[in-house]
């Protein structure tokens, strides 16, 4: 689904994950132009990057799939960057009622090796995942990253909700995420603090953050 891929030389070395950025782009990704893309004040961005100033060499997992902005501004901080373009992949994997294989999807995602990743932007991608599935992820996520790591997740805040808008993330600044709507989709769950910490259970804390524009952002530590 994703064999030909752009392998991008940013300082990988022996025992580190290999470092990928996909050529493929969505359809949703493709549709969007820059004007659609609005500048966004992010508290949980600004945290999960002050958890590793003053670091370098990291691995950050990207779960957004490659953009220019995105690769630019972690690479330009000294880290190295691994893409996936996670819902991407789920859609190719869905079967006919939505539902992807769940061993065929997990081995093909964060298949990488125990504790690769210092961190790990997961966006919105949590909400579009059935309850198997999203065990299995959250699972996957605890194995492949490191004690002490940082998650950067993001989930809509409106209680009932038929359906939420599907978001594009693009880091502008250590503060700032430009952001675009895709359209709107029926989630899968709407989360609330509980059920975060109880998905979150087995990571060592959690730090929310709820904007005016409804989205909650989530900083995990592993």
């Amino acid at each position: 689904m994703f064999r030909e891929r752009l392998r991008a030389i940013l300082g990988s070395h022996p025992g580190s994950p290999e470092i990928l950025a996909s050529t493929d782009v969505s359809e949703s990704e493709r549709k969007l132009r820059p004007q659609d893309f609005k500048p966004r004040h992010s508290n949980g961005l600004d945290q999960f990057f002050s958890y590793i100033k003053g670091e370098s060499g990291l691995n950050i997992l990207d779960l957004a799939g490659a953009n220019q902005s995105n690769v630019s501004f972690i690479t330009n901080l000294g880290h190295r960057i691994y893409s996936e373009d996670f819902l991407r992949s789920l859609r190719f994997a869905s079967n006919g009622d939505g539902n992807p294989h769940l061993d065929s999807f997990l081995s093909q995602n964060l298949n990488h090796p125990e504790a690769s990743f210092d961190g790990v932007l997961v966006w919105d991608v949590l909400e579009y995942l059935n309850p198997a599935l999203l065990t299995a992820t959250i699972e996957r996520l605890l194995r492949i990253t490191k004690p002490g790591s940082y998650l950067l997740a993001v989930f809509q805040a409106q209680d009932k909700a038929e359906s939420v808008p599907e978001y594009c993330f693009r880091i502008q600044d250590a503060k700032t995420l430009l952001v675009a709507d895709r359209g709107r989709h029926k989630p899968e769950q709407i989360f609330n603090n509980r059920s975060l910490e109880k998905l979150f259970h087995e990571f060592e804390s959690l730090k929310f953050f709820l904007a005016r524009d409804k989205l909650r952002e989530v900083i995990v530590r592993r």
